[in-house]
């Protein structure tokens, strides 16, 4: 299966022809980064489309610099999963990702997902986020009652 027809099953195929594409995904390994946004998105399919897409994206390296603006608009998603992959891209992609800092600044001040607060606190951490907004907001949750919240912000505050 190339590359185009695997993105083209995940992204319009049927829920069956979607799951034999993201688990061709989760076998590729760190090879399958040039489908990050697309299993990212595909965080919130059916069980079996979701569960192969986050076995895909657990291997995935640092996504490619082209898919960095769309991830950063999946961060935004109302949907937690694809939030969640979407911000741990963002923060595997490190600096070249720095440019989004503020959608992770909000996510950090304002998701209702404490496992979306905590990555996207790794996140400016590993993408050595510079800006005021980042650094208060980092300080303000290393003070969070959320103990791995707290551990995590600090962490970043010694990064940025």
């Amino acid at each position: 299966m190339n590359s185009a027809m695997t993105l083209q099953q995940l992204v319009h195929g049927s829920p069956s022809e979607r799951a034999t594409a993201a688990e061709y995904l989760a076998h590729q390994g760190t090879d399958a980064a040039y489908a990050a946004s697309q299993l990212t998105a595909a965080c919130s399919d059916t069980e079996s489309v979701s569960d192969w897409a986050i076995a895909a994206l657990e291997q995935l390296g640092p996504p490619p610099s082209s898919a960095i603006d769309l991830l950063a608009s999946l961060a935004q998603s109302e949907k937690t999963l694809t939030a969640y992959w979407a911000v741990t891209l963002l923060g595997r992609a490190g600096p070249d990702a720095a440019f989004h800092q503020q959608v992770l600044v909000t996510l950090l001040l304002n998701s209702k997902d404490l496992a979306v607060q905590e990555k996207a606190a790794w996140s400016l951490g590993r993408m050595h986020a510079d800006s005021s907004e980042a650094t208060r907001a980092l300080q303000q949750a290393a003070q969070s009652p959320e103990t791995r919240l707290s551990r995590v912000a600090a962490k970043a505050l010694q990064q940025t």
